[in-house]
């Protein structure tokens, strides 16, 4: 059995990882760190990585991209998570959940004036699911979208919308027909972020990151935006739910390689069994969730369905990231608490602020909860 990769996608591998040392620049890191969304930095990185149609290597070469298996996707968002440069993630939401659906479901209008823009890093969207009382559930969302013939009224509030102060497009689900069941009323559409009547509130977590309240106030949005059928739009939201719970772990490895180094650097630590045990956890638990992710890559790309399977890979490797943070600071002890620019800080506060941003990890893309109940009933035929 071979879990490594082929001669053809190493190499492809170390081409990626050369050119994002080349890309990769200080200022694109910091205005990840920053936690305000994508600068002129983080843009120029990505129509970099457009100009090679790495942001869409799976996509049909008609519509800009390279016609690559999904392992190729993999790779390059793992080397891209390792470097740090896109943060919440390299998961681009144009380019893995909003385009693979339009091509799928969307009008050839659609798919001329999105697609080419998306593969070449010219635009983002920002997905716009989560409601106040609308999370996990989705399905009990109540945003409005009223057919009024020759456009749709959109009247109501998402939250936690994190791209949508730097996103130009909104990938958006609201109810067209509160008369039917919850799950069939719902339906898909791109809304231009400049249409009169949106405002945005700004909303800052733990980890420093700013999300979003979006709010609509009667906006008019053309017929045309709605992508697929009308009130099919929770069917092409959970499909594409599944490229979000793809997870990577170019992050967690490189978190981890940095407290490895520190404690190579500290003969109190480097001498200390417990400490020595709990790194070869750290280093065994990352193995376990690299091949998850491999796995899902390699059913990807036999086209099988992975559906508990893209479930079971986010709950391991999210509840994994907090894991880290936690056995981060107990190794560091009551100094792991202070942070980046802090004097004595250790690691210059990265687990610090490691604690505070994986918190996110277990609710966004579906709770861990949530996870369980997908694999339970869905994996392991239980009942609901």
């Amino acid at each position: 059995m071979e879990f490594g990769f082929s001669k053809e996608e190493e190499a492809f591998r170390q081409e990626v990882r050369a050119f994002l040392k080349e890309i990769a620049t200080p200022e694109v890191i910091a205005e990840a760190d920053s936690g305000q969304g994508w600068g002129p930095h983080t843009w120029k990185f990505v129509q970099a990585l457009g100009s090679r149609k790495w942001l869409t290597p799976t996509w049909p070469k008609e519509y800009g991209g390279l016609g690559l298996p999904p392992v190729y996707r993999f790779i390059i968002h793992e080397e891209i998570d390792y470097t740090g440069a896109l943060k919440p993630e390299a998961l681009m939401v144009g380019a893995n959940i909003a385009g693979p659906t339009i091509i799928q479901y969307g009008s050839e209008k659609q798919k001329k004036e999105y697609l080419p823009r998306i593969a070449r890093g010219e635009i983002e969207f920002a997905i716009g699911y989560t409601e106040p009382q609308a999370g996990s559930d989705l399905a009990s969302l109540q945003m409005r979208a009223e057919d009024k013939g020759d456009y749709f009224l959109f009247n109501g509030q998402k939250v936690f919308n994190t791209r949508c102060h730097f996103a130009q497009y909104h990938w958006i689900v609201a109810r067209t027909d509160p008369s039917a069941p919850k799950h069939r009323g719902i339906s898909l559409f791109i809304v231009d972020m400049k249409t009169p009547g949106i405002t945005l509130r700004p909303l800052y977590g733990l980890d420093g990151i700013r999300t979003n309240e979006v709010f609509y106030d009667n906006v008019v949005v053309p017929k045309d935006c709605l992508v697929g059928e009308k009130n099919k739009g929770f069917i092409y939201t959970v499909s594409a739910l599944e490229f979000e719970r793809v997870l990577t772990v170019g992050t967690l490895t490189r978190n981890f390689q940095h407290l490895v180094d520190y404690v190579k650097s500290q003969p109190s630590l480097r001498n200390d069994r417990l400490v020595r045990q709990r790194i070869g956890q750290i280093a065994t638990e990352i193995e376990i969730a690299r091949l998850h992710s491999y796995r899902l890559a390699s059913m990807q790309t036999k086209r099988i369905v992975a559906n508990y399977e893209a479930a079971a890979s986010k709950l391991f490797t999210s509840e994994l990231s907090q894991r880290v943070a936690g056995w981060g600071m107990e190794i560091l002890g009551l100094s792991g608490q202070l942070q980046h620019g802090s004097k004595g800080a250790p690691m210059d506060g990265i687990v610090e602020h490691l604690s505070r941003e994986t918190l996110l990890n277990t609710i966004a893309g579906g709770t861990s909860e949530v996870m369980r109940n997908i694999i339970a009933t869905r994996g392991l035929d239980l009942p609901r």
